[in-house]
């Protein structure tokens, strides 16, 4: 099941009306091979609703910050998919470029393997992934499969022959010690 993603956005307007802004097809940004649809952040600390007083969208850094937010599809493609041709180096410095702060939590050590401070959630729309923890422990992640990530490290694995889609809200949040 593939399907186009769109954007709808309400607001109030000044009067206070409930209204709709321009809805419209987001254009996926691919960044080391993902297909990332960046929908909506808000900024860092506690988001405003209001009459008139509705922020932009704030979609960087890729990973919000305590109290921010972002709404993001990713399409992650199997891992037998042919890796892009060209310098791997630039890959990932063309991928921060487009996607900032996405890079910089992957552990150049160990593919995949990554941590942020931020309380995930993840919602399995279509195909199949496994979502591997630092201890080797996985789980098979299917369609209507809930992920709730908390701040722990982890990597997700595409083995299948197709592409598979996740729908994440990601929470900004504080790391405490321990």
């Amino acid at each position: 099941m593939t399907f186009d993603v769109r954007k709808v956005v309400t607001d109030r307007a000044a009067d206070g009306r409930s209204v709709f802004g321009p809805e419209k097809a987001t254009e996926p940004d691919t960044a080391l091979g993902l297909e990332i649809h960046n929908i909506w952040g808000t900024d860092d600390g506690t988001p405003v609703v209001g009459a008139g007083d509705n922020p932009a969208t704030v979609p960087f850094p890729f990973f919000p910050g305590p109290g921010g937010t972002r709404f993001i599809v990713v399409r992650f493609p199997p891992e037998s998919a042919e890796p892009s041709a060209g310098d791997p180096e630039e890959a990932v410095a063309d991928a921060e470029r487009r996607q900032p702060g996405l890079t910089g939590v992957f552990e150049p050590d160990t593919p995949g393997m990554h941590t942020t401070d931020s309380i995930d959630y993840g919602v399995c729309v279509d195909g199949e992934i496994y979502l591997e923890l630092d201890d080797g422990d996985e789980v098979h992640v299917t369609p209507g499969t809930c992920v709730v990530q908390r701040g722990t490290r982890h990597a997700w694995h595409n083995r299948s022959n197709r592409a598979c889609t996740m729908v994440y809200v990601l929470v900004g949040a504080t790391r405490t010690a321990g």
